[in-house]
């Protein structure tokens, strides 16, 4: 019979995992066994570069913690040696490193997951694993605004260029005008001023 400070221990990891379960955006249980060890390495290594969570635990204790945060449909799946992976910020990240490894290596496999409080099974992991990860999203929707900004910065620029030049064109033209308009009455007292020549040649 297990001591009470081994007891203890066990519902220290219970009440952890449980813990984790709740703070996570998404867990994915996979089936770990029949991994090499370089496999093993490689494998941990991008879930780490990816900000995943990557324990393997007993069963027992993988189905107290579910008990504990209303996950027990994911206890059918606690078959054999088992894994799991967290993730706290992108929900996408767990299914999608995991699912490359599990198409490359027979013995390992999906089993089942949660997202968003909610315990999903082998297929929708797959179709979560399939899913564009945050970055490639944000990615898209930044390209898809920085088209149109583009565009709308190209053509004001374009209204700015044409409205500068207008203006001197426009300005041009009364300059060169003006003087010639100026200048006509400038003639008009000379052609008045003849009849005062011809007024004492009458008398």
């Amino acid at each position: 019979m297990p001591s009470a400070k081994v007891l203890e221990q066990k519902k220290a990891v219970v009440a952890e995992l449980a813990e984790k379960f709740g703070k996570a955006a998404s867990g994915v249980l996979v089936k770990y066994q029949g991994i090499t060890v370089e496999q093993d390495t490689a494998l941990r290594r991008s879930l780490r570069e990816a900000g995943v969570e990557y324990s393997v635990i007993k069963n027992t204790l993988i189905g107290r913690a579910c008990d504990e945060v209303g996950f027990g449909a994911m206890k059918e799946h606690l078959e054999g040696m088992n894994a799991i992976a967290l993730s706290y910020d992108d929900p996408v990240a767990p299914a999608k490193i995991l699912k490359q490894y599990a198409d490359k290596i027979d013995c390992f496999e999906l089993r089942a997951g949660f997202l968003d409080g909610a315990v999903i099974d082998t297929a929708t992991v797959v179709e979560l694993a399939d899913t564009p990860s945050k970055e490639t999203m944000i990615a898209r929707i930044l390209g898809s605004i920085q088209g149109p900004i583009q565009s709308l910065a190209i053509a004001l620029n374009a209204v700015v260029e044409k409205g500068g030049e207008a203006p001197a064109e426009e300005a041009a033209a009364p300059a060169e005008e003006a003087p010639a308009a100026e200048a006509a009455p400038a003639e008009a007292p000379a052609e008045e001023a003849a009849p005062a020549e011809e007024a004492p040649a009458a008398e």
